[in-house]
C-alpha cells in the first residue's frame, strides 16, 4: 500500500473539551500581549474596550458558525459553508480570502517565538529559535490529531497558570498602588473600533475550532458549543488580562519595544525572575497556538485538494500510517519560513482583511440557508437566523471599514490573485468549479 493515499478518512476523536481546547489554544490566551502594546497606543490606552467590542461583534458571528457547523459538519469551515449556500465561485472566493489569515497565523506565531527568545538570549539569533519552533510543529502535526490534543490541555493549562498568577500579583500591586480611576479603560475613546478591527486577529479560534468538524465525535452538538466557548472564554480572559495590564502599566506609549509590552508589564509585577517565566509560558503559549494554527489551514487545503479545487494528489492526500494531511502540513510549513525575515508589524497587518470578509460571509450564509433557502418563517426562526446573523454582519463590516489602508492593499491583491486563479481553474467560467465532498467514502469528481 502506498504510503499516501487520497481521500478522506480523518478519526472522529474530539469531543466538546477537546475541541474548546484546541480553540483555546489557538487562541492562545497569553497572546494577548502579542498586539497589546501596538494596540494600546491605537485606542489611546483603552485596551479593554476595544476587546470588549471584538467580544461582542465575535459572539454574533461565533452563532452564525455554530449554525452553519451544525447544517454541514464537515472540513472546510467558511468555504464550506458559502459554497453551499451561495454557489461554488462565491466558496472558493471567501475560501481564498480566509486562506491569507490562515497561512499567515502559523507564521506570526513562530515570529513571536523567535522575538521573545530572543529578548532573553540576545546572543543567539532570532532565526534560530524561529526556524527549530517550525520544525518541532511541523513533526506534531503529522504525528497526528490525538497527539496534538494532549499537548494543547498542557498548553491552556499553563496559560490559565499563569494568568491567575498575574492577576493576583497585578491586586498586590494595585492594592498598594490604587488606580485612581479603575475602569477608564472601558469608557469610549480615540480609536477604539479600529482597534476592535485589530483585535479580530485574537478570536479566529472559534473559527478554526470548525475546521475540525471531520474529527469531532459529534459534530452537530459538539461543534457549535465548542465555538461559544471557546469565543467567550478566550474573550472574557483577553479583557481581564487587558485590564490588569493596563492598571499595572498604565503609560501605554512608554514601553521599551511596543512588540514585547508584557515583557514590561511582568517585570513591574514580579521582577527579572517573574518576567523570565513569563516569557517562558508565552513561548509555549505561541507554540502551541503555531500548532493548531497549522493543523486548522492543513485540513482547508486538504478540503480543497480533497474536491480538485487544488491539486488532489498533492493537497488531497493522507498518509496511510498517520491520516494526516502531510503535504498540506508541508506547504504551510514553507509559508511559515517568511517569518524568518519579517516584522511583527507588517506580518499583524496583513492578516484582518480576510478574516472580516469571511466572518461577514458566514453570517450572510445563515440568512440564505435558513430563510431562503429553508423557508422557516416562523417568529423565532425569524430572530435566530435573520436578526441575530444579520446584527453580527454588521457589526462585522463596522469593524471591516476601521481596517488601515497596508491591509486593504494586501487583502484585494490577495483576492485579484484568487479571482485569477478562479479563472484559471474554470477556463474563463465555462466550467463550475469543483464541488466539495460531503461523502467520508470517496473524493468529490471534478
Amino acid at each position: 500500500m502506498s504510503e499516501f493515499a487520497p481521500g478522506p478518512g480523518l478519526k472522529r476523536v474530539l469531543g466538546v473539551p477537546g475541541l474548546t481546547l484546541f480553540g483555546l489554544t489557538y487562541l492562545a490566551p497569553v497572546a494577548v500581549f502579542t498586539t497589546y502594546g501596538a494596540v494600546a497606543q491605537v485606542t489611546g490606552g483603552h485596551l479593554p474596550a476595544a476587546y470588549v467590542v471584538a467580544l461582542v461583534v465575535m459572539l454574533f458571528t461565533a452563532f452564525s458558525y455554530g449554525r452553519m457547523a451544525k447544517a454541514f459538519p464537515t472540513a472546510g469551515s467558511a468555504y464550506t459553508y458559502t459554497q453551499q449556500t451561495f454557489g461554488r465561485h462565491v466558496g472558493f472566493m471567501t475560501g481564498w480570502t480566509l486562506m491569507l489569515d490562515y497561512l499567515f497565523l502559523p507564521m506570526i506565531n513562530f515570529l513571536l517565538i523567535g522575538i521573545y527568545l530572543n529578548s532573553q538570549f540576545p546572543g543567539v539569533p532570532q532565526w534560530v529559535f524561529t526556524l527549530a519552533a517550525l520544525l518541532l510543529v511541523f513533526a506534531l502535526n503529522i504525528l497526528g490529531i490525538t497527539v496534538m490534543s494532549r499537548v494543547n490541555a498542557l498548553v491552556v493549562g499553563v496559560s490559565v497558570v499563569l494568568i491567575v498568577v498575574f492577576v493576583a500579583l497585578a491586586l498586590k500591586h494595585l492594592a498598594g498602588h490604587p488606580s485612581p480611576s479603575p475602569f477608564a479603560a472601558f469608557t469610549p475613546g480615540t480609536g477604539v473600533f479600529a482597534g476592535a478591527a485589530i483585535l479580530a486577529l485574537s478570536f479566529l479560534g472559534f473559527d478554526a475550532v470548525s475546521t475540525l468538524s471531520e474529527e469531532a465525535k459529534d459534530p452537530r452538538r459538539a461543534i457549535p458549543r465548542a465555538i461559544v466557548l471557546t469565543t467567550l472564554i478566550g474573550g472574557l480572559l483577553f479583557i481581564l488580562v487587558a485590564w490588569m495590564g493596563g492598571l499595572v502599566h498604565p503609560g501605554y506609549d512608554d514601553f521599551a519595544n511596543p512588540d514585547t509590552a508584557g515583557v514590561d508589564i511582568m517585570a513591574a509585577l514580579g521582577g527579572a525572575a517573574f518576567q523570565t517565566i513569563f516569557v517562558a509560558i508565552y513561548v509555549i503559549g505561541a507554540f502551541g497556538s503555531a500548532m493548531t494554527t497549522q493543523a486548522s489551514v492543513s485540513r482547508i487545503l486538504y478540503s480543497m485538494g480533497r474536491d480538485g479545487v487544488l491539486p488532489r494528489r498533492v493537497f488531497g492526500a493522507l498518509s496511510s500510517r498517520f491520516k494526516t494531511p502531510v503535504f498540506a502540513v508541508a506547504a504551510v510549513s514553507a509559508v511559515s519560513l517568511v517569518a524568518l525575515f519579517i516584522s511583527l508589524g507588517n506580518a499583524v497587518v496583513m492578516i484582518n482583511f480576510g478574516a472580516l470578509i469571511a466572518f461577514s460571509m458566514v453570517n450572510l450564509t445563515v440568512v440564505k440557508h435558513y430563510l431562503v433557502d429553508g423557508r422557516r418563517r416562523s417568529a423565532g426562526d425569524l430572530l435566530l437566523y435573520g436578526a441575530l446573523p444579520l446584527v453580527g454582519f454588521g457589526l462585522t463590516v463596522w469593524l471591516w471599514t476601521s481596517l488601515s489602508g497596508v491591509t486593504f492593499t494586501v487583502g484585494l491583491i490577495w483576492m485579484a490573485v484568487g479571482f485569477v486563479y478562479l479563472l484559471g481553474l474554470t477556463r474563463m467560467f465555462t466550467r463550475r468549479p469543483p464541488a466539495m465532498s460531503f461523502s467520508e467514502a470517496e473524493p468529490a469528481a471534478a
